[in-house]
């Protein structure tokens, strides 16, 4: 897609510091990183969710992203990283291209994610799941 920066990058036809690439994926910096060493796995496919993601793609996928993460964490002595996707507007995506985040963390890095968590009522958690299960088990 043409229209899309990081199908761009992937075809060496916009600018990124390369971090890792297998078969299926890439990694690259974030050129607008949350901490230094902020990376981004993507498949090599035009994806626009995670939901969009061929089965056939998701070892390699998971494969650079645990490769990625290990070098990270060694190379920049993290502490800990944060691996986490946006998909959809809704859930703060801005390109519409799959991708993980890995994000460096250290103690008091001041880096914080702000919930507000729900209590399930009586009997709702088990609903919710049955709904859950039901559509599972139709789709399987």
């Amino acid at each position: 897609m043409t229209n899309c920066i990081f199908c761009r990058i992937i075809e060496r036809s916009a600018p990124a510091e390369f971090l890792f690439e297998n078969e299926a994926a890439i990694s690259i910096l974030d050129k607008r990183p949350i901490h230094f060493g902020h990376a981004l796995i993507l498949p090599k496919q035009h994806c626009e969710t995670f939901l969009d993601v061929p089965p056939s793609t998701l070892d390699g996928l998971m494969e650079a992203t645990r490769i990625v993460c290990g070098a990270l964490t060694q190379s920049l002595h993290l502490e800990g990283f944060n691996i986490f996707s946006n998909n959809g507007e809704v859930a703060g995506q801005s390109v519409f291209h799959f991708h993980w985040h890995v994000t460096p963390r250290y103690k008091n890095d001041n880096i914080r994610f702000e919930l507000t968590l729900k209590e399930y009522s009586d009997g709702e958690m088990a609903l919710i799941a049955q709904r859950i299960r039901a559509h599972i088990n139709s789709t399987v």
